[in-house]
């Protein structure tokens, strides 16, 4: 569907379930979904998204900006890394292995020859190597508020979801999420372990998640506003 007002156009789609509130998502490049109690009434949820209008746009605007910008890979570019920016720093080796490192504020790549794809690659497995290691870690700090424990967990790179957890209790996170702040990928762990105990949104999901992170609202509105400057 489309819709405008005060000139502004958007393409959006409804999401019915049983749930008692309306949700926006925006999902990369312009996709607005409205995820609405099975019950609404049409003209509830254009006024939903008619008080929310400003907010959408900016969101998008904020993804089109971000979507032209892509890491160079070329020294002293930042990279975020548990909410810090950290210089890349990239040292040509031929005798060496290829290895990352943190020195002060700068991720230290060494490698053997300059190769762009290279150094791509080499950081996103060390990314992703960074971000199960974390995670593991908290969640295994923050299993003494569960019974059920995970079955599995796995590190992947996905677009717009940042975690999920499947009837077989295995914990999928994107790796990204190692680039936020710490409170934040706390948020997420828990967040997903709730899951283990409630396979849904309901309400006494969500009084499981606050009963271990008190400000988790906080915490989850970081990461719908900066989510999308998580990039490598």
């Amino acid at each position: 569907m489309k819709m405008s007002y005060s000139n502004f156009k958007f393409q959006y789609i409804i999401k019915r379930s049983d749930r008692k509130t309306f949700e926006i998502r925006i999902e990369p490049p312009d996709l607005v979904i409205l995820k609405a109690p099975k019950k609404a009434k049409e003209e509830e949820m254009i006024e939903v998204l008619k008080r929310k209008e400003k907010w959408i746009q900016n969101k998008l605007d904020c993804l089109k900006e971000i979507s032209c910008i892509q890491k160079q890979y070329i020294n002293g570019e930042n990279f975020l890394y548990v909410g810090k920016n950290y210089s890349l720093q990239i040292i040509i080796n031929p005798t060496a292995k290829n290895s990352v490192e943190m020195v002060d504020k700068k991720l230290i790549v060494t490698m053997k020859e300059k190769d762009q794809k290279a150094l791509k690659d080499i950081i996103v497995k060390w990314y992703a190597q960074k971000a199960l290691e974390k995670i593991v870690d908290r969640i295994n700090y923050f299993q003494k508020y569960f019974e059920v424990m995970p079955n599995k967990i796995t590190m992947k790179n996905q677009k717009t979801r940042w975690g999920s957890c499947s009837s077989k209790r295995n914990l999928n996170f994107n790796f990204r999420i190692i680039m936020a702040p710490s409170e934040v990928i706390d948020y997420l762990v828990v967040h997903e372990m709730c899951h283990l105990v409630h396979m849904n949104h309901s309400k006494q999901f969500w009084e499981l998640v606050e009963s271990i992170i008190p400000d988790y609202k906080k915490r989850r509105e970081w990461l719908k506003i900066h989510g999308i400057e998580l990039i490598l």
